[in-house]
């Protein structure tokens, strides 16, 4: 009982800011406002610092992932980042570019296993996306539960041989284990408690051994853990279709590394603008206060064609801290409260060009504002 209300509070948030490359620290610098706000009024407070990631990683420490920041990391709650990368460093060799020289290592050394990314379009931007408007009708509020560090990409063996008579021969190997599937299905259950208490389980068990074994364990799981949670199953290649036929009726999508690296990004499509796209990645490390060591990003890019001309969408920077408040502090009432103000301001007509479907625009610094605004 006392955890509880020391949980609620009397929070001090600590988390670890790295801005990275290009628009990043532009978002970032949108974003932190909002943050902040949403905690004071809530009784909280938010400690943070700023440090090197990316490209500036490797041009003021020599590598994209400094050791100072590394450090910093693991001293905070969670991690809120920004963007990397860019043609500045693409001639670098492909482990020390700012993509995997930052976030391959920050992935292993925090065991970051679950990808946690919302499929979020307010029924005001429904023109952004390629479906007919009258399947959308409020919308689309999705979320896509990845897990990130098994099945085919990782599985062993893997190889590449010429046989003996000439042809060459690939293996890719899917390989799950029962604990591998029982903790990304703690993550849907979290996910799901915070929502409307449905999954959407994606498999292909009428194929696929690794399947038969998801299928069997996501039930087992969410009938020992959460009775009160409705699980669904269905095949990779209906669900698929479904996410283009009737998105509304998903909510809490849970799935394995490869089928959920298609699936996502489908999701992302259909929900228009990358700009609105955050993401969590979250591990077996706990902070301060037993909840998921997390890393919290848009899912769009570093964008330099746009850098420094206050053109950039916050909103998935500003989402993406919900994200971080939601699974990495368990405060779900002031994650929804920023959801709700970025909802306010695009239904209020304030967006960014990208999302403004050649109407008026604002920058990314009246962005924020009016976002904070609405807090």
């Amino acid at each position: 009982m006392g955890g509880a209300l020391f949980l609620a509070a009397t929070m001090d948030l600590k988390i670890a800011v790295l801005p990275g490359d290009y628009i990043g620290p532009e978002v970032m610098a949108a974003s932190l406002p909002v943050l902040e706000a949403a905690l004071k009024r809530a009784g909280h407070t938010l400690s943070y610092s700023t440090h090197d990631v990316g490209g500036a990683g490797i041009d003021n420490h020599g590598k994209a992932l400094p050791d100072s920041t590394l450090a910093a990391c693991r001293a905070a709650d969670a991690i809120l980042f920004g963007s990397v990368g860019g043609p500045k460093w693409e001639k670098l060799p492909p482990a020390e570019q700012p993509e995997r020289g930052s976030l391959l290592p920050l992935r292993k050394a925090f065991t970051l296993f679950a990808n946690v990314r919302p499929g979020f379009m307010p029924a005001a931007l429904s023109a952004s996306s390629p479906l007919k408007a009258e399947r959308i009708p409020n919308g689309i509020d999705m979320v896509c539960i990845r897990e990130l560090t098994g099945g085919l990409y990782f599985g062993r063996p893997k190889s590449t041989t010429t046989l003996a008579d000439g042809d060459i021969e690939a293996i890719d190997t899917m390989v799950y284990r029962k604990s591998e599937i029982e903790r990304i299905t703690d993550v849907a259950i979290a996910t799901a408690r915070a929502r409307s208490k449905r999954i959407l389980s994606v498999d292909k068990a009428n194929v696929l051994e690794c399947s038969v074994l998801w299928r069997k364990v996501v039930t087992e799981r969410v009938k020992a853990l959460a009775p009160d949670i409705e699980v669904t199953h269905m095949y990779v290649d209906n669900a698929a279709m479904q996410l283009t036929l009737n998105p509304a009726k998903i909510d809490v999508m849970l799935t394995e590394n490869m089928f959920g690296d298609i699936l996502s990004d489908e999701m992302a499509a259909v929900c228009g603008s990358l700009g609105m796209m955050s993401s969590a990645s979250l591990g077996d490390v706990k902070n301060r206060y037993g909840k998921p060591f997390g890393l919290y990003e848009p899912a769009g890019g570093s964008a330099p064609d746009i850098a420094g001309q206050d053109k950039a969408n916050p909103c998935a920077q500003i989402l993406s801290a919900a994200l971080m408040l939601r699974h990495s502090f368990g405060l779900n009432a002031e994650a929804d409260a920023i959801e709700a103000a970025v909802r306010k301001t695009i239904a209020d007509g304030i967006r960014t060009g990208d999302i403004a479907f050649g109407g008026p625009s604002v920058g990314t610094k009246a962005m924020g504002a009016a976002i904070l605004a609405r807090l």
